[in-house]
């Protein structure tokens, strides 16, 4: 019955973005969308779609502090794609790196390579083994890509296997 915690998250997840989504708090819209969320939750369990990893709620806590991390560095690495863009003689310098993954599951290495991707100036090419070929805009990018924080940090997020 491990499927019922996650059954339950996805409804509250579901009607929770419904609710912000529609804005409408009238008792027959509330009641509708509750319905609407029971609906899409039943059908994903007949479908046999509600697991840990379509629905990670054992990420939940430890993946906060991450996105605040993310955040950040989309905020320095978007600075550094200004400064290619603007002055593009100085700090472009394209290339193509190998990084090792430390992540146990495929939902680990997965959301190492989006963060890569959402990271401006970087992105993910191929994922395969325990490698990412990712391409970065700057050298300031690959750097940052070598140095193996993210990837830590998401095996941190990732918890034990």
């Amino acid at each position: 019955m491990d499927n019922v915690g996650h059954a339950v998250s996805l409804g509250v997840t579901l009607f929770v973005v419904w609710l912000l989504l529609s804005g409408y708090f009238h008792a027959l819209l509330i009641t509708l969308g509750v319905v609407s969320c029971l609906v899409i939750v039943y059908l994903a369990l007949r479908m046999d779609v509600v697991d840990h990893e379509a629905h990670p709620i054992h990420l939940t806590m430890r993946i906060v502090g991450y996105w605040i991390w993310l955040l950040k560095e989309i905020w320095h690495s978007g600075i550094d794609v200004t400064k290619c863009v603007l002055f593009p003689g100085s700090s472009v310098n394209p290339s193509l790196l190998q990084v090792k993954t430390t992540q146990t599951s495929e939902l680990g290495q997965v959301v190492y390579a989006n963060s890569i991707t959402l990271t401006p100036g970087t992105f993910t090419i191929r994922v395969f083994d325990d490698q990412i070929l990712a391409h970065a805009l700057s050298r300031d990018g690959a750097d940052a890509l070598a140095s193996g924080d993210m990837d830590r940090r998401v095996t941190a997020v990732e918890g034990p296997s």
